[in-house]
């Protein structure tokens, strides 16, 4: 289900560990959101390099924080400082993500 909804995000914008778990009906399973995609096998067919932590924090990626950086700068997200820039302006949330 984690990754059906990360499916959803569009270029160019990023959601929350927390958004996500929001869509699946638990704000306090963020910790299991990211479990799963560090699973994740199809990792830029399934764009979990747009997860971010809820305070615009680049956070994690199982390829490096660099290459996570790269792959959002190549879609035109700015990143200052480990964070994202215009973060609330490009943030997706939850209601965006369910079904």
């Amino acid at each position: 289900m984690v990754l059906s909804i990360v499916e959803r995000i569009p270029r160019g914008r990023v959601t929350t560990y927390k958004e996500i778990a929001i869509a699946l009906g638990n704000k306090n399973l963020a910790r299991v959101v990211g479990l799963a995609l560090r699973r994740n096998p199809r990792l830029i067919e399934v764009p979990c390099h747009r997860v971010v932590y809820s305070d615009g924090r680049v956070g994690g990626y199982v390829l490096g924080v660099d290459r996570k950086k790269e792959l959002l700068m190549s879609e035109g997200i700015g990143i200052e400082n480990d964070r994202i820039v215009d973060f609330d302006r490009i943030l997706v949330r939850a209601d965006f993500l369910r079904d």
